[in-house]
């Protein structure tokens, strides 16, 4: 029996999530607004191509299941993306309706459905003919529990091979279990969709480091399976070289989201009634921001070197961390975070920039410097590449991201590669596209067609 991963995740949420789910009459009414475009412009703009006007003409008929199926046929990891899909860029932002009437509520229809299948206990997938009559065919290493792992591994199954999910953490999920903001998703959420993959036949064992000093060298993969999956993600926050940067109180911005979400207690009164100085102009540096205020933060500032024209965060991260009574402070390079006496963190100097297009590192002496009195100071300002990249037999960019083509195929025949390792950093659900199609591209190209296995079977027998 699958390990049940939710013994390890009775956390007290923070606080209420910042979209709650639609009750059975709001997702009725909701659906019969929509619709039902043919060739429609949502299912094109999801990464996944989830069928949505199917999904969602199955919940106006009262086939909440069978939605659900649409869903994770599509989609393996749909209920996660429904919470934390920016679904305002992607399919509602696609939405016919949205240029006169308000878009349809493509993200909570679908985690109405999918919730409804996971606290039902329904399949999430069905495993490959081959499996289930336990065919002995090639079997595939993949290296992270995270969304492109899971993806990989949940495609794998479905097409009628095994694979075995190595992952470092002790729990799986990835980012979607440490890394998103507690107001988005749970950790509890997210391990509820592991533990129904688990139950439908995935192989994740955690605990298991891969490298030269882990559990389990590459070398050791390369032995057991016919092809290795690297879904590893991507490395620490980077220090940024500031003096000061050692003092207590300076975080890397996924170590305090994680701290935070878990439900660290000291973290937890650490923020409460603090004053946050987050450093980064992206989506997560808008994570840390307003998941600080909903933690109790007396004040909370984004320190960002451009202007709001220039910052990458999506327009409406922005506005939901304006709502949150965030202080945006533009065309601003932090120049040193400064201690007390005691060595406790006090503050962080600022120098403001022009406006005017002038370097955002510029030191003129017309600048002004401000002082922030900060207690906190989090950067989030892009992470490094995975620790494993340096190991791994394939071509990595400078700052250690794993080139792939279209379909994951690495420079190395036998590994594959998707999610943010070979991105950068996208969301959840182009690293399940990336896992899904990796899968195919290896299932085609270089495991063993199943035809030949049980052909080769008969014969012996």
């Amino acid at each position: 029996m699958a390990e049940s991963f939710l013994l390890h995740a009775g956390l007290a949420p923070l606080d209420r999530e910042i979209r709650p789910p639609l009750s059975g009459a709001e997702a009725l009414a909701e659906a019969n607004r929509c619709l039902f475009c043919y060739d429609a412009p949502c299912t094109r703009a999801c990464p996944t191509h989830i069928d949505v006007p199917l999904f969602i003409q199955q919940i106006a008929t009262g086939n909440t299941a069978g939605s659900a199926r649409t869903i994770f046929a599509a989609n393996v990891l749909g209920s996660s993306c429904a919470r934390v899909c920016p679904t305002e860029e992607l399919c509602e932002g696609a939405c016919v309706l949205g240029d006169q009437h308000k878009p349809i509520a493509i993200g909570p229809l679908q985690r109405y459905a999918t919730d409804h299948a996971l606290r039902l206990g329904l399949p999430i997938l069905t495993p490959g003919p081959a499996v289930a009559a336990g065919t002995s065919a090639p079997t595939v290493g993949i290296i992270g529990a995270g969304p492109a792992g899971l993806a990989c591994a949940a495609e794998l199954l479905r097409q009628g091979y095994r694979s075995v999910i190595y992952e470092q953490a002790d729990q799986p999920g990835g980012l979607n279990t440490f890394g998103v903001a507690q107001y988005k998703m749970t950790p509890g959420a997210a391990l509820a969709e592991v533990e129904a993959l688990a139950r439908s036949g995935l192989d994740i064992r955690c605990g298991v480091r891969v490298g030269k000093n882990g559990t389990v060298t590459l070398a050791e993969l390369e032995s057991r399976h016919a092809a290795i999956f690297i879904g590893v993600g991507m490395g620490a926050i980077p220090g940024i070289g500031l003096p000061g940067e050692e003092l207590p109180g300076v975080w890397d911005a996924l170590d305090f989201i994680s701290a935070l979400k878990l439900g660290n207690p000291e973290v937890i009164k650490l923020v409460s009634k603090a004053s946050v100085a987050v450093i980064g102009g992206g989506n997560t540096s808008i994570d840390v921001t307003t998941q600080a205020v909903r933690a109790g933060a007396a004040k909370v500032w984004l320190l960002y070197r451009r202007g709001p024209a220039h910052m990458p965060a999506y327009p409406h991260e922005v506005h939901l961390a304006l709502a949150h009574g965030i202080d945006m402070v533009y065309h601003a390079v932090p120049r040193r975070i400064l201690g007390s006496e005691d060595g406790q963190l006090r503050g962080i100097e600022l120098q403001t920039v022009p406006a005017d297009g002038s370097p955002a590192d510029s030191r003129s002496p017309s600048d002004s410097t401000v002082v922030l009195e900060a207690s906190i100071v989090v950067r989030a300002t892009g992470q490094r590449g995975a620790g494993l990249a340096a190991e791994l037999p394939v071509r990595t960019t400078a700052k250690g991201v794993v080139e792939v083509d279209a379909w994951g195929r690495t420079s190395h025949p036998r590994y594959y590669a998707g999610g943010d390792c070979t991105s950068g950093g996208q969301e959840v659900v182009n690293a399940v596209e990336a896992g899904k199609r990796a899968a195919q591209s290896m299932i085609r190209e270089l495991l063993t067609p199943l035809g030949q296995v049980d052909a080769a079977q008969a014969q012996a027998e």
